[in-house]
């Protein structure tokens, strides 16, 4: 009875401030226009700004099932650029047998930083960039927040520019003659009319998916499941048929030997990764919508088979259409450009609609929502996260000019290890942090507060900012050379071909290890604290709980009887 009365009391605790806040979002706003309402239900120092987006995940928005974290894979694995992932790797040099080995072994080290990373939010019911402030500090977290945006942005750039091209493949397929739009854009610019119209019709249609909340879109994340599975599948068979088979690719002799060659397949696994550790970095702005935690560690079992898959599909497609077309077509979108008639000009039609829905949905799902979490954390005043994909989209669409990011599979394997540079330690420092150093023992209020526990000196963990900077640096002469191939820098060249290896596990032992010797015993907790708490004869009592009985392991004797309180060790 106690703890059905516990169980009770809690929740209806929690459908009461999820109703404040819905009255409280509903207010008017100040005469500016600009400021969003001020809402007194967070853990925020008096007189500062936060909103829904930022606070822990309310109850009721806590959605997602192990189901769920199975379709948001599906979603976000299904994309061109998963596609081309493997197809690049032979562009450059290597077998199907070695891209098939980078593929599988880079998309299962990428695991580690999900695995990790993804208990934070499933556990904590936080966004990255409030998890952050435990180890990095409150204000140099933002530091490792602007590093993770800048990526979205990057990231956002280019679903969106393929989602164009997309796009290009559905009117030409419909009215062939949009091909022949006189181009009246200088060859600087980078783009021709047609396809300018093509990324303006296509940013337009994106535009309102972008504004309906993440726990609303479930059903359209299981529609891009069910047409992007069952359109790869036909492209493949439809080539194979036509082709008499997948081609020669079977039969291809890698183009390197050697010790490059070594090194190209660590830089291709790197590349792999690197691509993913965006994802590991900022989880928890999924995580924290799962309604048990034990959803989390599923991804170690989805993540890898359905990227891989989508790899496997593009070397089979090229490799059936070199046979066709006489070279390798890595782009599924170029390769349906090449079908004419009727009957191809169907064919194109569904795959540019195959891919202008994934593009979307993997816009949303891994670049607009981890952007404007970003956002919402650094100006909560200003922005949430409706405004934060205005803003991204803007920027990401139109700003970074997409079209000119990438031109060649060399260029797009080079931006991918890049990122690995920066958010592999970000992502090591982070797990590290909660697993190791804190052992999950947070005090969730302290990290919205600018002089809670997690302030550290001056706001700054120095522990993070010499891991990540030992982590980083010797990175540096790799990606500038791989930017300008010009400029020799000599061996050191290589510890760029193992950047997420070397960024990740140098990342983590170093924060473990000055935690040791030098430890912020001020951030030690002895169990999770879930809200504000007081001592009544010994034994706590919880205010407004953020956590329901179910998650908790710690139990507290009261009144002789055994019950499951809400602030706990986890």
């Amino acid at each position: 009875m106690a703890f059905a009365t516990v169980t009770a009391s809690v929740t209806s605790s929690l459908r009461r401030r999820g109703e404040r806040v819905k009255e409280h979002v509903k207010q008017k706003k100040s005469p500016s226009g600009w400021v969003l309402p001020r809402q007194t239900t967070t853990f925020t120092d008096e007189g500062s700004w936060s909103n829904i987006d930022s606070d822990v995940t309310p109850i009721e928005r806590r959605t997602w099932s192990t189901w769920t974290v199975l379709g948001f894979w599906f979603s976000d694995a299904l994309n061109a650029q998963g596609w081309e992932g493997a197809a690049s790797i032979i562009a450059v040099g290597l077998t199907w047998r070695e891209a098939l080995y980078c593929l599988i072994i880079g998309y299962t080290m990428v695991i580690i930083p999900l695995m990790l990373n993804g208990a934070i939010g499933a556990h904590l019911h936080v966004n990255f960039a409030v998890a952050s402030r435990s180890s990095f500090g409150f204000y140099l977290s933002r530091g490792a927040v602007v590093i993770r945006m800048i990526t979205a942005l990057f990231w956002h750039a280019i679903q969106t520019y393929t989602g164009s091209t997309a796009m290009t493949q559905i009117i030409r397929a419909i009215w062939p003659s949009y091909l022949n739009i006189p181009n009246t854009i200088p060859a600087s610019a980078g783009i021709t009319s047609q396809q300018l119209c093509s990324h303006v019709l296509f940013w337009s249609l994106q535009f309102p998916f972008l504004l309906i909340p993440p726990h609303k879109l479930r059903w359209f994340f299981v529609f891009k499941t069910v047409i992007v599975m069952v359109v790869s599948v036909a492209v493949i068979i439809a080539l194979c048929v036509q082709a008499g088979g997948a081609g020669d690719i079977w039969m291809q002799q890698a183009t390197v030997s050697g010790p490059a060659k070594s090194w190209l397949v660590l830089s291709s696994m790197s590349s792999i990764t690197g691509s993913w550790v965006t994802m590991g970095t900022n989880i928890p702005d999924f995580t924290r919508y799962l309604k048990k935690s034990k959803g989390v560690y599923w991804q170690a079992l989805f993540m890898p088979f359905i990227a891989s898959l989508m790899g496997i599909f593009g070397i089979i497609a090229a490799s059936a259409g070199r046979v066709l077309y006489g070279s390798y077509i890595w782009d599924p979108v170029q390769m349906a450009a090449q079908w004419d008639g009727p009957s191809g000009r169907c064919g194109a039609f569904f795959v540019g609609l195959c891919w202008v829905v994934a593009q979307i949905g993997t816009n949303i799902s891994a670049n607009v929502i981890s952007c404007s979490n970003d956002m919402t954390t650094l100006c909560p005043k200003y922005i949430n996260i409706r405004r934060g994909a205005i803003i991204t989209t803007l920027i990401g669409g139109w700003v970074m000019v997409p079209w000119k990011i990438i031109s060649s599979a060399a260029s797009l394997l080079t931006f991918m290890a890049s990122l690995a540079v920066f958010l592999a330690p970000i992502s090591a420092i982070i797990g590290a942090d909660f697993w190791i150093v804190k052992r999950r023992r947070v005090d969730i209020p302290s990290l919205y507060r600018r002089q809670g526990i997690y302030r550290y000196k001056g706001g700054v963990n120095w522990r993070a900012a010499v891991a990540f900077l030992i982590s980083v640096v010797p990175n540096l002469p790799g990606m500038a050379h791989a930017v300008t191939p010009s400029l020799s820098v000599g061996t050191i060249v290589h510890i760029y071909d193992i950047s997420f290896m070397w960024g990740f596990s140098s990342g983590f032992i170093i924060y473990c290890a000055l935690n040791y010797f030098w430890p912020a015993t001020e951030t030690l907790v002895e169990s999770t604290i879930f809200d504000e708490t007081k001592m009544v004869n010994g034994v706590p009592v919880y205010n407004d709980g953020l956590a329901t009985p179910s998650e908790s392991k710690f139990e507290a004797k009261f009144e002789g009887k055994s019950i499951s309180p809400v602030t706990s060790s986890v």
